[in-house]
């Protein structure tokens, strides 16, 4: 399905954040997944190993990236891509909410610091 109708985006929480799907195999999607993520408020959300690339935009708000170590501060239209097998810490520690865009290929797996796999179903 190439359209899809807002009211169709399916949303997910995880980890303080909201992910609202609007591309993934569920949706239609062949190839790619694209989700917008809210992120509240003092927020920090674990550390964790990706298993494919992900480009990260972000829309409102502040937040801070961590990508195999190096942090750096992003606002609206700041972006950051991560490579598979890169290890992601996000936090908005600010007093507002913030909202970015994220990409990746279908099949996306995340892996915790404790050894854990999570297949999101946003990125499925």
């Amino acid at each position: 399905m190439p359209f899809i109708p807002a009211e169709d985006a399916v949303a997910h929480e995880m980890h303080g954040v909201r992910f609202v799907s609007y591309a993934a195999s569920a949706l239609g999607s062949k190839e790619l997944c694209a989700w917008r993520a809210e992120v509240a408020a003092g927020t920090s959300g674990p550390p964790h190993r990706v298993s494919r690339e992900e480009v990260f935009l972000v829309l409102s708000g502040a937040l801070e990236l961590t990508i195999d170590g190096e942090t750096r501060p992003l606002g609206p239209g700041d972006a950051a891509v991560a490579g598979p097998g890169s290890s992601i810490g996000l936090s908005n520690a600010t007093e507002e909410p913030a909202t970015m865009w994220v990409t990746t290929s279908i099949g996306l797996e995340a892996t915790l610091a404790d050894g854990s796999r999570i297949s999101p179903p946003w990125a499925s």
